[in-house]
């Protein structure tokens, strides 16, 4: 893993960084750049504008790892205010949860039941429902939930981290269901026993899936997230897409906003299905500094952007 990486994830987990620097204006420009506001309303008008450019969306309020019940009461709700306000606009807007969000490190089943309430919400409102993956503690009890939830509403679907050793395993599994995922590389800080550790091996590993859900997306009938900004995997997927002679729309191509503007425009005029991934709430600091990691080069464009 390099420095500037290890430093940015290191930075993601100190309380004293979260509670200071988002107190300088220099800092909350620089995050605007990823994040169209703090506020739900910021988001819906963000995805009302992406829409006009033919791009979908997906939701996500920024927050982990809640400690008390009341909170988790409080997410909930939220979403289903989301998923109304959503079906209101009339966007194509999917949202994405986190378990530890739902009361997961509390009680797992008030998270079930949580869940349960935002994909049956969903339901009602036409809409559908990703779950986050988190740190790899979280790998399993994460599975066993969605699992559960799946099992009865298949409007959901669940977020799987590429450069884990055990993802392989978890692919198949999830792939008899079936279920629809959303692949992404991982941006969170893990040991060498769990994790690659060099970027060449998770790219190698990222695309071996990709080819993956390429073979059995139109068996399963599960239409696969390829959630990357990595150009090269983008253009050996539209080409792998080709060779098999599969439509454009076997897949969806998922980019966060404000990153490669105009590569989300370019897969969108080309026919393919792009879904931009917006975040907003207030607890934006580790997310922010894990988006950073993912890509260290964005750490001089911040730069570049404040200065400039």
């Amino acid at each position: 893993m390099g420095i500037m990486r290890s430093v940015l994830l290191w930075g993601s987990r100190n309380e004293w960084l979260r509670s200071q620097l988002p107190k300088y204006g220099i800092v909350r420009r620089a995050v605007s750049r990823f994040m169209p506001g703090e506020r739900l309303e910021d988001a819906l008008d963000a995805a009302e504008l992406l829409k006009a450019d033919g791009l979908s969306t997906v939701l996500t309020k920024l927050g982990e790892n809640i400690t008390s019940a009341d909170e988790a009461n409080a997410v909930a709700e939220h979403y289903r205010e989301v998923l109304d306000k959503v079906k209101t606009r009339g966007l194509d807007c999917h949202i994405s949860v986190k378990l530890t969000q739902l009361g997961l490190d509390l009680n797992p089943e008030l998270c079930v039941q949580h869940l349960e309430s935002i994909v049956k919400h969903a339901e009602t409102t036409g809409n559908f429902v990703w779950v986050d993956m988190e740190y790899s503690q979280y790998v399993d009890v994460t599975l066993e939930v969605f699992t559960r939830v799946r099992s009865v509403h298949a409007n959901t679907g669940l977020c799987l981290q590429a450069y884990l050793y055990r993802t392989a395993d978890d692919l198949q599994k999830l792939l008899s269901i079936p279920a629809a995922i959303r692949l992404v590389k991982g941006a969170y800080a893990e040991p060498e026993n769990i994790a690659y550790q060099k970027k060449q091996d998770v790219d190698k590993q990222y695309y071996a899936f990709v080819l993956e859900l390429l073979k059995r997306t139109q068996a399963n009938n599960a239409k696969p997230g390829i959630a990357t900004h990595d150009k090269a995997i983008i253009e050996r997927t539209q080409a792998a897409i080709g060779a098999m002679e599969l439509p454009k729309n076997t897949v969806e191509f998922q980019l966060l906003y404000g990153i490669q503007r105009e590569e989300q425009l370019r897969l969108s005029r080309e026919g393919y299905k792009t879904r931009v991934l917006i975040s907003y709430g207030s607890y934006w600091f580790p997310w922010y500094m894990r988006r950073l990691a993912e890509r260290p080069a964005n750490v001089w464009f911040v730069m570049k952007n404040i200065f400039g």
